[in-house]
């Protein structure tokens, strides 16, 4: 079955730049960011890891594991990691997954089957480049795939993980272009007087499937 929002991540043993994992194993009890990259030493792929490094600090305030994958070996890797190092001027400190025969690009559908002629040397079509959202729980709680050309936008990735931890404790959504300390909409499923005494800020209420209160935060 395809994997989709609310799927359980497969489980899988890797063998990454900082030892082999067992992936639940590694999930443990935290938030995790999966996302993958079509082969070490491409130009997007080397910004966006570079990007991630320097949030190290934001993912972890968040509770949130960092995982990458690309279509290389472990060799591979430690030498990509050395040059994203020097460009971006930091030290990458989440492990890469080494996936060179694709079994687990297959397992979460992550290949490409748009382009036919993007293809390995061996013919093996390239990883294209998702990014899976995890909870603790090892539910899948967001699914993304960028074209080749654009570099994912990371502070997206954590507004989104803002949004879903904040609505996991509290009974709210959040609207669009929501960020961290914007106002939230009360759930659905909260009453406008249950909404009163739950959100002691206040409620204000536009209309009655749509009310808002101040963030939580």
């Amino acid at each position: 079955m395809p994997l989709r929002l609310g799927s359980t991540a497969p489980d899988f043993d890797a063998e990454t730049t900082q030892g082999p994992i067992k992936f639940h194993e590694f999930i443990g009890d935290k938030w995790t960011v999966l996302f993958s990259h079509p082969a070490d030493f491409t130009p997007v792929c080397t910004t966006e890891l570079g990007l991630v490094a320097a949030l190290h600090e934001e993912f972890e305030a968040r509770n949130v594991k960092v995982i990458g994958l690309s279509a290389n070996g472990l060799e591979e890797h430690e030498k990509w990691i050395q040059d994203i190092n020097e460009i971006s001027n930091v030290k990458l400190n989440f492990p890469l997954i080494a996936d060179a025969d694709r079994k687990i690009s297959v397992l979460y559908d992550m290949l490409d089957h748009q382009d036919a002629t993007n293809v390995d040397g061996k013919g093996l079509p390239f990883t294209i480049r998702n990014v899976f959202i995890i909870d603790p729980k090892k539910t899948i709680r967001l699914l993304l795939a960028y074209p080749a050309s654009t570099g994912r936008n990371f502070d997206e990735i954590l507004r989104v993980i803002d949004s879903l931890q904040l609505g996991d404790k509290h009974r709210i959504t959040t609207p669009g272009n929501w960020k961290k300390g914007d106002s939230v909409i009360v759930h659905p499923s909260v009453s406008t007087e249950e909404a009163e005494t739950l959100f002691p800020k206040g409620v204000r209420v536009v209309k009655p499937y749509l009310r808002f209160t101040p963030s939580p935060f």
